[in-house]
């Protein structure tokens, strides 16, 4: 789901303008050439939807409405849409041979879940979308058209990820700490067999301090509310992919270097804190760099040799 939206959202962003400029660099080749009169028809069609329904929302909300609601609307809709049907697979047992942990949540713990993320959505995620309207809108942030080029997205949206990348491990191996781990983050891992909508299950507190490195990026940049909303799904089925349970053979760590995914995330969830490592958000460089996912790297080596090993988890 998250490989095919990256392919989908990269293609949205390339409609969203192709100057002078970008034309020549793609008629300079014969592959570029050919690539561009195959697409051009569909991406002249996307622009022309994608333009138009924008048009729409600009002249029928305000950017207060869109900025907060509109965000909180997608935010929810993108989360629960996603996070949902692993739920399903769970409790049908559907592509079991996929699933990383052999054990299941019970409903029980399932439905707690999705109570309390209803609790802290409405009573801390909205709240935090209206009171940093203003600070968007001192930053730069716009939503009028032309929309911004794809070059311009894409830029933004890399430095981003990077960006968060940092800010999160940070902050995570902070939260690992022993204070902080059994007042705050402990709550976040009270689901040992992660699914899909535990991503966003934590302390409202970390949902503060974690939120940060989303949205520093966006506060530096203040960038086009579509782009913000861009990165805001791909932020959402990142993190629901990374605590989803499930590697299947189309998941996008089997072809992107560096890439975490469920696999490397989910071996966070199985360990007790003291022995925790796999702190990194999207990207894994920084756990590589720092050492601290020496652990996981052990683990798959052994199980790659064929030798047993012994599952330390615990279960809600």
């Amino acid at each position: 789901m998250f490989t095919l939206c990256i392919y989908t959202c990269l293609s949205i962003s390339l409609c969203f303008s192709l100057s002078h400029k970008d034309l020549n660099f793609l008629l300079k080749t014969h592959f570029g050439f050919s690539v561009f009169c195959l697409s051009l028809p569909s991406i002249t069609l996307m622009a022309s939807i994608i333009e138009s329904g924008w048009l729409y929302l600009i002249t029928h909300f305000s950017d207060f409405q869109l900025a907060s609601m509109g965000s909180f609307l997608l935010h929810e809709s993108v989360f629960f849409l996603s996070g949902l049907p692993f739920i399903y697979l769970e409790r049908a047992g559907l592509l079991s041979k996929y699933k990383i942990q052999t054990k299941n949540n019970t409903p029980t713990a399932q439905e707690k879940c999705i109570t309390r993320l209803l609790l802290y959505h409405f009573s801390v995620n909205l709240p935090l979308m209206i009171v940093s309207y203003p600070v968007f809108r001192c930053m730069g942030m716009r939503s009028s058209l032309p929309l911004p080029s794809w070059k311009v997205v894409l830029t933004q949206i890399i430095f981003y990820f990077i960006l968060e990348d940092f800010v999160f491990y940070w902050g995570h191996r902070v939260l690992h700490t022993k204070w902080l781990y059994k007042h705050v983050h402990s709550v976040h891992h009270e689901y040992a067999t992660p699914f899909g909508l535990t991503s966003e299950y934590a302390h409202p507190a970390e949902i503060l301090f974690l939120g940060f490195a989303t949205i520093v990026g966006p506060a530096i940049t203040g960038p086009h509310l579509i782009t913000l909303w861009l990165w805001m799904v791909l932020r959402v089925l990142e993190t629901v992919e990374a605590h989803c349970g499930y590697h299947f053979p189309w998941s996008l760590s089997n072809f992107l270097p560096l890439y975490g995914g469920a696999d490397f995330h989910d071996y966070h969830h199985r360990l007790l804190y003291t022995k925790s490592g796999n702190y990194s958000s999207t990207f894994v460089y920084m756990d590589w760099i720092f050492g601290t996912d020496k652990g996981c790297r052990k683990l798959k080596a052994l199980k790659h040799n064929g030798v047993g090993v012994e599952d330390d988890s615990k279960q809600t």
